[in-house]
């Protein structure tokens, strides 16, 4: 009976610390949202000081990989809209099918470029990728012999052929992910 008692406690304690741990990194995750050029600038750092590890240690091929083609996966999403007009665009075409819609030319109302992944969720992933992978760098296990060239092509040319059809799909749609050139009106 003794023993249960102790067991709950013991949980009850680190749920406690695990809740107020959560609460604290939350808070530091709030702070540092405005930061946006810090933020990328220690991710970039990080980048490079696990490039240096792989480098360096000649190993962990895999890793590295598997790690390029989760950052990949991330700025695609970071590059689509939210809603894939494509999809709007079949929509769109079986409500004029129905009955009357709203016009579809080049006067139609205005709408925001929203994100599928938002820039912070895509820094918080990516640091979180890269602080995993270069831990994976300290086990032996994760070092699994591959001949590295072919993974480095296989990657480019992957690179090649998504940013290729990201960038169809861009110029089919007319829309722009980033805020570079577009007007900006400010108060005098």
């Amino acid at each position: 009976m003794d023993g249960n008692l102790n067991d709950d406690n013991a949980a009850s304690q680190f749920m406690a610390h695990k809740t107020a741990f959560e609460r604290r990194y939350r808070q530091y995750l709030d702070e540092i949202t405005p930061y946006i050029y810090q933020r990328w600038t220690v991710t970039a750092g990080l980048l490079v000081l696990f490039m240096l590890r792989i480098l360096l240690a000649q190993g962990w091929y895999i890793v590295t990989y598997a790690l390029g083609i989760y950052l990949l996966n991330l700025f695609l999403a970071f590059l689509q809209p939210r809603f894939d007009p494509s999809l709007e665009m079949d929509l769109q075409e079986q409500e004029i099918e129905e009955g009357p819609s709203l016009p579809t030319k080049s006067d139609e109302e205005f709408k925001p470029f929203i994100r599928r992944l938002p820039e912070f969720k895509f820094w918080h992933a990516a640091t979180r990728a890269i602080l995993i992978s270069m831990f994976c760098t300290f086990f032996s296990i994760f070092d699994v012999p591959v001949f590295w060239p072919i993974l480095l092509v296989y990657f480019c040319i992957l690179f090649a052929i998504t940013m290729k059809r990201q960038i169809k799909h861009m110029i089919k749609y007319r829309y722009v992910p980033f805020d570079w050139g577009k007007k900006n009106y400010r108060r005098k």
